[in-house]
């Protein structure tokens, strides 16, 4: 049976050029800075986020803890939406570990966040009030629908934390998604951060890790909180060799998968009982819904399909999400599409 796996973008596996370099990876000791492919990695990802430096991060995860914590001291408050993915999914590291303190206000259903409610959390010089640090944003905003935030949107905040003395990171899991949906560089959509995270294991289909880029004195503190919590590493450049492939050649590929979630939905939105939110997809994800009138739960259909060998995600007992990435092709948009139509109207 042929599985189409729309859980998420994670799922995916390196390229067989991914894997080809990864064989043949110059290495040595990271700790001691002297690992040359993942100086080179850590180079092209600066010189592509437009920031002095790099960083490479087993994770997101804990690429969006160590900018927090590299901005943020025990006590300070970091403003963050209520929707992002460091406040729901990150296990509530930047304040078990790093006691930093978060304000959440609403994320709008395009995923920003508003400037008039963004300046109303920013607290006054006040003994009884933790101190306002860091202003932390999402893009592509997953929870949102995989929305893009504009690079006009992101000045605008940018020129809010510069007027009231804050820093600005961006977790950018999805940086380049949202380039290439906007058709501009990564670099114009960060640059009014003074850090930003990025993925090289989602869309681009490396098998780990992350990069944390800003200045160098930024990087230089984020490097010393990797090491803390456990994120050193040796003779990684086999790993960082896929996350080079995946910059050179898998960035521009992206509209192939935003061009194939749109495929996905145009297939669904005419199955009768299904309901696509509002405007997706942005991106490379395909957010929908169950009508009423339709007697089973989003749990329930989510098993059907993967008898039938498409692996889907329930987010709540009603709602779905479906990502597209390099391993999704047009016959398992149609296998997809089919086999919902067979589960909910059979």
């Amino acid at each position: 049976m042929n599985i189409v796996d729309l859980r998420s973008d994670t799922v995916t596996h390196p390229t067989p050029a991914m894997r080809a370099a990864m064989a043949k990876a110059e290495v040595g000791d990271d700790v001691f800075g002297e690992d040359p492919t993942i100086n080179r990695l850590q180079e092209m990802a600066a010189a592509l986020m437009g920031k002095e430096a790099g960083l490479f991060i087993p994770s997101g995860t804990m690429g969006n803890l160590a900018a927090v914590l590299a901005h943020c001291g025990r006590g300070d408050e970091v403003i963050i939406g209520h929707w992002s993915h460091t406040f729901l999914h990150e296990a509530g590291g930047i304040s078990a570990l790093g006691g930093v303190h978060s304000c959440q206000i609403p994320n709008r259903a395009d995923g920003t966040l508003a400037l008039a409610d963004l300046q109303a959390a920013i607290r006054a010089d006040d003994p009884h009030e933790p101190i306002t640090r860091l202003i932390c944003l999402e893009n592509t905003q997953n929870r949102c629908g995989g929305t893009v935030l504009t690079p006009e949107y992101t000045r605008a905040v940018g020129e809010l934390a510069r007027q009231n003395g804050l820093y600005l990171h961006m977790d950018g899991a999805r940086i380049f998604n949202a380039a290439v949906a906007l058709g501009v560089p990564a670099a114009e959509l960060v640059a009014p951060t003074d850090s930003v995270t990025f993925c090289l294991s989602k869309g681009l289909c490396a098998p780990v890790g992350s990069v944390l880029c800003g200045g160098r004195a930024f990087i230089t503190r984020a490097h010393r909180i990797r090491k803390q919590l456990g994120g050193g590493m040796r003779q990684a450049g086999i790993l960082a060799a896929a996350g080079i492939v995946a910059l050179e050649t898998m960035i521009e590929r992206l509209s192939e998968d935003h061009a194939r979630a749109r495929l996905l939905a145009e297939g669904l939105k005419d199955i009768p009982g299904i309901a696509l939110d509002m405007g997706t997809p942005y991106t490379n994800m395909v957010y929908l819904s169950l009508d009423q009138q339709i007697p089973f739960t989003a749990p329930q259909v989510e098993t059907r399909l993967n008898e039938l060998g498409v692996r889907v995600l329930a987010v709540s007992s009603r709602g779905f999400r479906l990502v597209t990435h390099y391993w999704i092709d047009d016959a398992g948009i149609a296998q997809t599409i089919a086999a919902f139509r067979q589960v909910i109207n059979p």
